[in-house]
């Protein structure tokens, strides 16, 4: 499998970068090849630095680069040859199989849909989180901030994208979608969730538990909870503040532990043709392994074929 990086995304980069590439190369297959995007004497050189050896990556120079706070379509276009553009060029190209980058999250995702392009049938793609249930397992969240304003319609797809996810790449059999809502009964909630829970109540395309409430995030009620990337994001940072707090004050234990950022890399954007992970810009070595894992996790689950597979079905029955 060939496995690409955005080597100069990210707070820490290229250093944080580097080192996380050299200690995912050391847990995957001889076979596998992790392809290296960025300035090639930047490259080199890192490597050179930590003593790594070179012969497991390929280095494809990408001079320029795309910063953090730059606008999204302006840094795309108008630097062709940069990290991020280049990943994405391989990516469409077959060039590589999957790619990730913890740099400008807003560059990612117009790279992922006006490169690599969306999945025809899908209204918007979607990124996820993972939280952390209480009793072992994990809970998905999505979307968590690249769709804040959406309508009914793209809420049902994301139920199905949710439980593509949660299916072939968690591997749990027939998940269930719960409606983020504030409170569990039909009638509840805005127009925009009133309107959604109509559209999912006798899904054929998910098994859709109902309505649920936030105070269940961490239990196993449901697998999957579906909101708009609004409230997504708020919940996601809310949880990211308690463990913060946590950490400080010495509180955190076996199972509060699972909810470090570093453990899962980042966050997978589902609904595009092609395996692509958009990691934390904090990022440090050990968040740039998982996310590389989790890009090579990603594409070898098939999933993005299946969901091509699930929109074709979704659409012929409209």
């Amino acid at each position: 499998m060939k496995i690409g990086l955005d080597v100069m995304g990210g707070d820490f980069a290229p250093d944080a970068t580097i080192q996380g590439a050299v200690l995912a190369r050391e847990q995957i297959s001889s076979n596998d090849r992790i392809f290296l995007f960025g300035p090639s004497d930047i490259i080199e050189s890192k490597l050179k630095e930590i003593g790594a050896d070179s012969t497991g990556f390929t280095i494809v120079h990408s001079p320029e680069i795309v910063g953090m706070g730059e606008r999204p379509i302006k840094a795309f276009t108008q630097k062709p040859n940069s990290s991020i553009a280049n990943g994405f060029k391989y990516l469409k190209s077959k060039e590589i199989d999957s790619f990730s980058s913890a740099g400008n999250s807003g560059a990612a995702m117009v790279g992922a849909m006006y490169s690599v392009n969306t999945i025809q049938g899908v209204i918007r793609p979607s990124t996820l989180g993972v939280i952390p249930r209480e009793n072992g397992g994990m809970n998905i969240i999505l979307d968590i901030g690249t769709n804040p304003d959406i309508k009914p319609d793209v809420l049902y797809q994301f139920a199905i994208l949710g439980s593509l996810y949660s299916e072939y790449v968690l591997n749990v059999k027939n998940p269930k979608v719960g409606l983020l809502n504030i409170g569990e009964e039909n009638e509840k909630g805005n127009l925009l969730c009133q309107s959604a829970f109509r559209l999912m109540k006798d899904s054929k395309d998910f098994n859709f538990f109902g309505n649920i409430e936030s105070r269940e995030l961490f239990s196993d009620k449901v697998d999957i909870f579906v909101c708009d990337g609004f409230t997504g994001n708020i919940v996601l940072k809310q949880i990211e503040a308690m463990y913060s707090i946590m950490l400080r004050r010495n509180l955190v234990d076996d199972y509060f532990s699972r909810f470090d950022y570093e453990n899962y890399g980042g966050s997978p954007i589902l609904g595009v043709n092609g395996s692509v992970v958009i990691g934390h810009g904090i990022s440090n070595a050990k968040a740039i392994m998982n996310m590389i894992l989790q890009s090579k996790q990603l594409h070898e689950s098939g999933i993005t074929k299946k969901i091509k597979r699930a929109m074709n079905k979704y659409t012929q029955s409209k």
